[in-house]
């Protein structure tokens, strides 16, 4: 045992004093625990000992006091989201991994995010690999928040909470992605054009399609394209030997996702120190593309093949067609 009472481990299986460990009952419910020497953790049907349980291989069961079996392992995020102390309403698990796919957060990214909420949002984005600075109004908030991060990522994690209102103006310069969980996020659309980099990306977590459809419409007006929505349902399946299901209860609703990149103005041009191309005016009497106008019969257009054949229909990949 070291000093602080942890386990020396070469074994990354072995759970040590300070470690946050889920505890599963024989009903499978779960209890977070923070694991401390001569400690005790109290249930209705008794008593489990943290001395059990530090030294222990994670994925063994122990016994409480009463004889009672406990499944002890280390909580995942998603675990660790959904159990952790919080004020705000949490990121659902399953919207967390949408923004990390979305959003392509990846190692070396500089994020800001907006809203950091109980700091789960935070949380996933540093375990991506990426830096995050976050403008949080609530102190109260920003506190629990990097009170969590510290608890799951560690206190030297590229992370910092300030005290400020982003609809104010954004103070960083070149960021990789601007992440808003906030409820007026266009309102932070001119600001991320400053502060991200040609190519950037803007992301932003919404609950009405109201609020969602008011964001693309002020996105179509900016810098930005590229601009998309999606939401995401999750669904788990009962499996017992022959009977096969969907379960009962989904996570169904909880948000809109939105992504956008900032693009860079053609008259800037494409290379640093080089101007882009003149503007081109249009040629009176071009005949417009053969893709926008529709057929006689209302069915879409398409460009004609050199036989003389109508074009076939885009399988959804951009630029390929089928007969």
């Amino acid at each position: 045992m070291d000093p602080g009472g942890g386990v020396e481990r070469t074994d990354r299986s072995l759970l040590g004093a300070g470690e946050k460990v889920l505890l599963v009952d024989a009903k499978k419910r779960r209890y977070l625990v923070t694991l401390r020497p001569d400690a005790g953790f109290h249930t209705h049907v008794g008593i489990v000992a943290h001395n059990d349980l530090i030294g222990a291989y994670e994925g063994s069961t122990v016994l409480g006091s009463t004889g009672r079996r406990f499944l002890v392992v280390r909580p995942t995020l998603a675990e660790m989201v959904l159990k952790m102390p919080r004020g705000a309403q949490v990121i659902y698990p399953k919207d967390l991994a949408a923004i990390l796919m979305e959003a392509d957060i990846a190692p070396g990214m500089e994020v800001l995010e907006a809203g950091v909420g109980s700091g789960a949002l935070s949380m996933a984005m540093l375990r991506a690999g990426a830096s995050v600075v976050g403008y949080e109004l609530r102190e109260d908030f920003a506190n629990r928040a990097q009170n969590n991060v510290t608890a799951v990522v560690g206190s030297d994690a590229p992370y910092r909470v300030e005290l400020r209102d982003v609809y104010d103006g954004i103070d960083e310069r070149g960021l990789d992605r601007v992440v808003l969980d906030l409820p007026e996020p266009w309102r932070v659309v001119a600001h991320a054009e400053v502060a991200l980099r040609s190519g950037g990306m803007i992301c932003a977590y919404l609950p009405t399609i109201n609020q969602t459809s008011h964001l693309r419409q002020v996105l179509e007006s900016s810098a930005f394209g590229m601009a998309s929505t999606l939401e995401v349902l999750h669904r788990t399946w009962h499996i017992e030997e022959r009977s096969v299901r969907p379960d009962h209860r989904m996570v169904g609703h909880t948000g809109f996702l939105t992504t956008a990149r900032l693009l860079r103005p053609e008259a800037l041009g494409s290379r640093p120190g080089i101007p882009g191309p003149p503007p081109t005016e249009p040629v009176a009497g071009d005949r417009p593309v053969a893709d926008d106008v529709d057929r006689e019969d209302g069915s879409p257009g398409g460009a004609d093949r050199p036989d003389g054949t109508a074009g076939g229909t885009p399988d959804g990949i951009d630029g390929v067609e089928f007969a």
